[in-house]
């Protein structure tokens, strides 16, 4: 199901703490990332922070900046992002202020939660996601029925480490602040637990006064039939390498990658790469990679046409090429037409040769655009 894409939004000490345990918020940042931070939630569909973040700190979560909510409207979007917070429970305070500012709130809970906020009188509107929350239904609801498409989370850590764990996350801005608090009863941005492997991709750094903000993405695909946020991130490069082919009336335009198990890219090609008129995106990308590299078992295909089944121009389709070259994990766009070939089915030869065909359709039409022409 598609998703909204999910920012996550922090700042911390030195030594990875959120806050201090004193009375008062601790500051870890100054005005000019305050103002980032205002600018960010002016872009985004959505707002969302825990439970917890609202008993802690009794946020308000608005964009203050009166240019930018009238830029929003001017955008056809309401004043404010929609805001939202999740809790199993329920148990809310109905006076903080986070019902109280701003436009239009959600509170995701589960069933048992939903009848003690309603009885709290929450002002909100409150959604059962069933008997326990479940973040993969929680972000399904906020794409397909709230139309979410950019979804901005600030917290707590608890939130936040849930997300990362579970693969949902499409980007990290880190605030790193130059102060250290050193009490290990304060709360922490990321708790313990079993996190994917693989680096993240570093993407941007910046110097805001004394704070350096990072922007980091996930790279590790996702294992079996299990989609996670990285798988979305390669397969849209696929199909921004479809578009750098040399157009063909015959022939359609796929970008491929092949990334291995911990986010390291192996290869990437396109198809007719390199003055080949015939060459497809996945044997160009093959091609690239020492077929004895041990971490093509691990590996991911991404593709933004379905690996072919048949084809006249060279003896093995691609379908054939990934399960020689021992990848049995594929990720792609969109199903082959019969543009070309009749009953295309390349997924048919990729699971009967023990490979897991995963459809993301939400990319389809990104990856149809350079190939509209073949559509007349």
């Amino acid at each position: 199901m598609p998703l909204p894409h999910v920012l996550l939004s922090a700042a911390v000490s030195l030594d990875g703490y959120l806050d201090d345990t004193g009375p008062e918020r601790l500051l870890l940042s100054g005005p000019a990332d305050f103002d980032r931070v205002d600018e960010v939630r002016a872009s985004v569909d959505a707002i969302l922070v825990g439970a917890g973040t609202i008993r802690a700190d009794n946020p308000r979560l608005l964009v203050n900046s009166a240019e930018r909510r009238a830029a929003r409207v001017a955008d056809g979007r309401a004043e404010y992002p929609l805001k939202v917070t999740v809790s199993g429970s329920g148990d809310l305070d109905p006076a903080a202020r986070f019902w109280h500012t701003g436009g239009e709130k959600v509170l995701l809970t589960t069933d048992d939660g939903a009848r003690r906020a309603r009885a709290l009188g929450i002002g909100a509107d409150v959604v059962s996601l069933g008997p326990d929350l479940d973040w993969q239904a929680a972000l399904e609801y906020l794409h397909d029925r709230r139309g979410v498409r950019r979804l901005m989370v600030e917290g707590g850590g608890t939130v936040h480490t849930q997300l990362l764990q579970q693969g949902l996350a499409d980007e990290l801005q880190l605030v790193l602040a130059p102060l250290f608090v050193g009490d290990p009863a304060a709360p922490r941005l990321f708790g313990p637990g079993a996190y994917q492997g693989g680096r993240l991709r570093l993407v941007e750094t910046r110097r805001i006064e004394d704070v350096v903000l990072m922007r980091y993405l996930p790279t590790a695909p996702g294992a079996g039939d299990r989609v996670v946020a990285a798988d979305r991130h390669w397969l849209a490069l696929a199909c921004e390498l479809a578009e750098l082919c040399p157009p063909s009336d015959t022939a359609f335009s796929v970008g491929a990658v092949v990334v291995a198990a911990d986010g390291s890219e192996l290869a990437r090609g396109y198809s007719r790469e390199g003055g080949d008129p015939v060459v497809h995106a996945e044997e160009a990308a093959l091609a690239k990679v020492d077929p004895d590299d041990p971490r093509l078992v691990r590996a991911t295909v991404y593709s933004s046409l379905e690996p072919c089944a048949r084809r006249a121009s060279r003896p093995a389709p691609c379908a054939r090429l990934i399960l020689d070259a021992g990848v049995r994990r594929v990720v792609t766009a969109w199903r082959e037409p019969d543009t070309f070939v009749a009953g295309a089915d390349g997924s048919g030869v990729l699971t009967a040769g023990g490979a897991v065909v995963l459809v993301l359709a939400e990319y389809a039409e990104r990856a149809k655009a350079p190939n509209r022409h073949l559509e007349r």
